[in-house]
């Protein structure tokens, strides 16, 4: 390795390789900030977008897939959860792009192609000069080999984008993955510059004293965090969330056991619980004309709300593809009257402002599911109170304030994230430039003749 080579592998600021688009090209029906946050992804070329649900995600990648596909004349694929794949071609119809749906590489157009992740392996990744990958927080959450085969398959792709929720501030494998996917830095190179290791636990990593703030410069300069559109200077008056009012009911004692369980002893007090929690659920569904979004955590949970919940449609891990998208977009056309799922199944990626009424009869111990599983219906757009009903065993412990507790801590962790990074987004958006201006050697150094000097 010659030295020149050596002060590559040092560089971690990703230099732009996109190109730059008159922002009146865009799509009229893009906000300013979405003007720019598109604008700012195409000049960069691989980008992530890390925004908060309702901040119009859907629309941002369409319009940039559309400008890399006018620009490049090729192929653009998007990834997304399953039956986040027929929401998504409404979205491109709603705002006139042309979009498929694609089972297989044969399907594709010359243009935009969406699919869902469990079908990749039935696609030809360098057929696409652009790749997105929708609801990208899955490239943590899927296992070692799936997350692999994303980074690994488009590698070579030159345009690319990744969108999802503002991620865990402290999740930092999430945002090492997503670095990798762009081409940025690998997981394990961005840990050994930034991070030491705390202890035996794999997952201990905090960020070393001298890098808090060079970390986060670096993840400005290739990923952009928007809670809300005023805290970078853009009105935000549509973007104001109404209430979330969170009941907790408890259908075997008036208190929570307070005394440590495991996790064994826990799920096992939902087992026997079972019976009466969806009694519960069915009670409040059945006697109520609104739409419910209603959660279970087991199987026979599931299958029980189905039979006791009237105007209700179950869907599962088992059901056919065909099934489950179609129920789900009845659900959010308002055909369906109570929608039951997982939260791992159908808490990721899917519209329902429709809906105000959520209730959880068992929940796991991911944070990251129950925050995801709101969010289908407390998001921007929402314009109803929305009530979350959780309904549990005694013996399952405070779930309530264990909730809030890390939603408190998860709020105050991402503003401070957003904090740092607010000020160089500013900047990035309004100048969609690089952040380095290479230099090209243009004037031959001359040495001078050491012999004189003897």
């Amino acid at each position: 390795m010659n030295y020149e080579d050596f002060l590559k592998q040092k560089d971690y600021v990703l230099e732009s390789s996109g190109f730059n688009i008159d922002k009146d090209k865009l799509n009229p029906m893009l906000f300013d900030f979405q003007k720019d946050v598109v604008r700012w992804a195409l000049a960069k070329g691989r980008a992530c977008i890390f925004a908060e649900c309702g901040l119009g995600k859907t629309l941002m990648q369409l319009s940039w897939a559309h400008q890399v596909h006018l620009y490049t004349g090729g192929k653009v694929l998007i990834l997304a959860p399953l039956s986040v794949a027929d929401q998504t071609k409404r979205e491109a119809e709603k705002f006139h792009y042309n979009a498929k749906v694609c089972e297989k590489q044969e399907d594709c157009i010359n243009g935009i192609n969406i699919t869902n992740y469990e079908k990749l392996d039935k696609f030809i990744a360098n057929e696409f000069v652009g790749v997105v990958l929708d609801e990208s927080s899955i490239i943590k959450s899927y296992t070692g080999k799936v997350r692999t085969s994303i980074i690994d398959n488009f590698a070579n792709v030159p345009y690319k984008l990744a969108c999802t929720a503002t991620p865990a501030p402290n999740d930092y494998m999430e945002l090492g993955n997503h670095s990798e996917f762009c081409g940025v830095m690998t997981r394990s190179e961005m840990l050994s510059m930034f991070f030491v290791h705390d202890g035996g636990q794999t997952s201990k990593w905090r960020l070393k004293g001298h890098a808090k703030d060079v970390f986060w410069q670096w993840m400005a300069s290739w990923s952009v965090f928007i809670d809300n559109p005023a805290n970078l200077g853009y009105d935000g008056t549509d973007y104001n969330l109404p209430p979330l009012n969170i009941h907790e009911i408890i259908v075997d004692g008036d208190e929570p056991v307070t005394e440590t369980m495991t996790l064994t002893e826990r799920r096992n007090a939902r087992k026997d619980t079972l019976e009466l929690r969806c009694q519960k659920a069915a009670e409040y569904v059945n006697n109520s004309d609104e739409q419910w979004l209603v959660w279970c955590d087991l199987n026979a949970e599931g299958e029980r709300l189905g039979e006791l919940i009237n105007e209700s449609k179950n869907v599962q891990g088992s059901d056919k593809n065909k099934y489950k998208s179609e129920t789900m977009l009845s659900f959010s056309d308002r055909n369906l009257k109570c929608l039951i799922s997982k939260p791992q199944l159908a808490g990721y990626g899917m519209n329902w402002q429709n809906c105000h009424n959520v209730i959880f009869t068992g929940l796991s111990d991911s944070f990251e599911q129950y925050y995801q599983a709101v969010r289908r219906c407390w998001r921007f757009g929402q314009t109803e109170e929305v009530n979350v009903y959780i309904i549990i065993s005694a013996k399952e412990g405070c779930v309530k304030e264990n909730i809030e507790r890390k939603q408190s801590d998860f709020v105050a962790m991402r503003d401070a994230m957003i904090s740092l990074t607010k000020e160089i987004t500013k900047k990035e958006l309004r100048s969609t430039c690089r952040l380095t201006t290479p230099y090209e050697a243009n004037t031959e150094m001359k040495l001078p003749n050491w012999e004189e000097f003897k």
